[in-house]
């Protein structure tokens, strides 16, 4: 008996909670959203033929897509990170270029350069692997500076200048880099503020001994998944999604919550540097993406929390006290998001 009372003042509590955050839900024709998962279902599963038992890899990545962002994964190698970006390419009716980063690859292989036409004359362009829809960069710590300064700033523009020429992206454009954390010779790590470019920050992980072997099951027949995969959607399907995003409605109580968790990195002891107005966006966003794919049109405070991690931890930097203690950035970040009260309530 008691333990049905529990149940229904937590019950209560959640829905005074939910209500709060969607109340004051301006509705109107221009508001409705269409529902989104079908095509995430859809997406989800034909992903999941190349990659097992990775579901909050393979969501994140697509919270990132329908966010247009960017996404940088971060893991040892061999666990799939390739394979999950070459997956959800074959997912999609998009064009897709790979750069496999070294340190000979040069910014024009990157953005594209132009060249003398020998039989017209004529200056040409011949695009760079930029160009694409979707574009795996591949080790991008692996490459110079100048290279990465060279990508992460199409990235952040949209678009390409070569030669005084400025030419649009295709849409939808996402980049996914991959890079390893450990083998660090003959590497140039990403400076902070260019980290602070990419929207999520995934890391893959081992599977469980009944995830490899089905992992070994599936690669070692004749036939292996990423060969008989084919698009489920098209581009035109992508930047629909896209722009479903701003219909998610951001109460002032979700704002205040992110607003809070953000400003609470700036004063943290543990961290040098805290998070920018970019990083609140971004973790704004993406709880409107979360709130899609759980078929919701409003944000509540459980997607803020859910996407702090991915979003928030490569932001940080911490003090050189906290890394000669040990401390990560992960556990900074769960005691700041413990200590932040979440806004119950209209506030005016």
């Amino acid at each position: 008996m008691e333990s049905n009372r529990r149940m229904a003042r937590r019950s209560a509590r959640e829905q005074h909670t939910e209500t709060a955050y969607h109340e004051d839900y301006p509705v109107n024709a221009a508001n409705t959203l269409e529902n989104p998962r079908p095509l995430v279902h859809a997406l989800q599963q034909n992903i999941r033929k190349a990659i097992v038992g990775k579901d909050e890899a393979i969501e994140l990545m697509l919270i990132a897509l329908i966010c247009r962002g960017h996404v940088l994964i971060e893991d040892v190698p061999g666990v799939g990170k390739t394979t999950l970006v070459s997956a959800l390419a074959k997912s999609l009716q998009c064009t897709f270029k790979r750069i496999q980063f070294t340190p000979d690859v040069t910014p024009s292989d990157v953005t594209g350069f132009t060249m003398v036409n020998m039989k017209t004359g004529d200056m040409e362009f011949k695009p760079g692997a930029v160009m694409s829809q979707i574009v795996l960069a591949d080790e991008i710590n692996r490459t110079s500076p100048k290279t990465q300064s060279a990508l992460l700033e199409v990235m952040e523009e949209g678009q390409v200048t070569v030669d005084g020429v400025t030419r649009q992206l295709p849409r939808p454009f996402m980049v996914m880099a991959t890079q390893n954390p450990v083998d660090f010779v003959g590497t140039y790590p990403l400076p902070e503020a260019q980290m602070d470019r990419f929207l999520l920050k995934i890391a893959i992980g081992y599977p469980s001994i009944e995830e490899e072997m089905d992992v070994l099951e599936r690669y070692t027949a004749s036939v292996t998944p990423m060969q008989t995969m084919t698009p489920v959607c098209g581009a035109e399907d992508v930047t629909a999604l896209q722009e479903q995003l701003g219909n998610v409605y951001c109460s002032r109580e979700a704002r205040s919550y992110v607003a809070q968790i953000v400003s609470g990195t700036r004063s943290h002891p543990a961290l040098q540097l805290g998070v920018s107005p970019r990083g609140g966006i971004a973790l704004l966003r993406a709880s409107q993406a979360s709130a899609m794919l759980m078929g919701r049109d409003y944000v509540l405070p459980e997607d803020i929390r859910r996407m702090a991690l991915p979003v928030l931890t490569h932001r940080l930097i911490l003090t050189p006290e906290s890394r000669m203690k040990g401390i990560l950035p992960e556990q900074v970040l769960h005691q700041i998001i413990a200590a932040t009260p979440v806004p119950a309530g209209r506030q005016v």
